[in-house]
């Protein structure tokens, strides 16, 4: 299976500026930041890494960890936007800023799957803050957002709001993916398309354990009983740099074998600005029609 890279360009309010020996430097609208970044392998194109905080790991590999602040940042976030979609960027406990720029690329891809369809209805799992539910419900499509994350709901609840999109058709449930998505199926739900983007380990609202290798197969197997021949896209990306993005290409091309269209995998990746250079992020595999 051929692989392919979907690359993130840098747009007015993101951009990777400088990545180098084990970390990146971003800027999030006027603020500057650095992260650890193990793919950074190689070194850094300049010396100017002036940044308005630094997040330092714990020594646990799981998480853990803090930001150093240098300069005062808004604790409460502020805005940011891409192409018409608003949205909060705030400094997370979890190394994050809000969102996942690298998914640029695949919220657009997703646009253009559905483009020319009336009120396309898709379903975003994990959904997070809801930069790519708004991506596509801003694009005309009724969406349904599942996160078990009560907090990461009420941000992209607001997220809306902020985009003008607070009386768009979203369904916004705060529930375990799987769970979710297997009452779908008994319901006899269908969709046009699905984006999910599931972690390496979580638990759901009342408790549930999340685990990506022993979980995924069977939740990529409910998602294809929620498409049909019809439908436009199934897009799974994975974090998990354990697992290969052949791998979950091929679970994939398995899974979707019945229905016309083709199966793709490869990764995701963020072009550096000093040098354009491709930092990869995650690994991905997508069905469309």
């Amino acid at each position: 299976m051929k692989l392919e890279t979907m690359i993130g360009e840098p747009w007015a309010d993101y951009g990777l500026v400088d990545s180098g020996h084990g970390r990146k430097l971003e800027r999030y609208g006027r603020f500057r930041f650095i992260r650890p970044e193990p793919q950074a392998m190689w070194a850094p194109a300049t010396e100017d890494w002036r940044a308005a905080a630094e997040f330092v790991p714990g020594s646990d590999e799981d998480g853990g960890g803090r930001w150093n602040f240098n300069e005062p940042v808004p604790r409460d976030g502020w805005p940011l936007k891409w192409n018409e979609v608003r949205f909060t960027a705030q400094n997370t406990p979890f190394r994050h800023l809000g969102f996942f720029p690298d998914m640029a690329p695949v919220w657009s891809w997703m646009r253009e799957q559905v483009d020319g369809l009336a009120e396309p209805e898709c379903m975003n799992l994990f959904g997070y803050t809801g930069v790519g539910t708004l991506a596509m419900a801003s694009a005309g499509a009724k969406m349904v957002h599942v996160d078990a994350s009560k907090k990461s709901v009420e941000a992209a609840r607001s997220n809306a709001m902020l985009s003008g999109l607070g009386d768009a058709p979203v369904r916004w449930i705060i529930d375990d993916a799987a769970k979710f998505v297997a009452r779908e199926v008994r319901r006899g739900r269908r969709y046009d398309g699905i984006l999910l983007d599931p972690p390496k380990y979580g638990r759901g609202p009342e408790g549930e354990v999340w685990r990506l290798e022993e979980d995924l197969p069977g939740l990529i197997a409910n998602c294809r009983q929620l498409l049909d021949g019809d439908s436009r896209f199934l897009f799974l990306t994975v974090y998990a740099v354990r697992m290969s993005a052949i791998a979950i290409g091929e679970m994939m091309r398995q899974v979707m074998a019945d229905l016309p269209g083709k199966v793709e995998c490869g990764e995701l990746g963020v072009r550096e600005e000093a040098r354009g250079l491709t930092l990869p992020t995650a690994i991905w595999a997508r069905w469309s029609r």
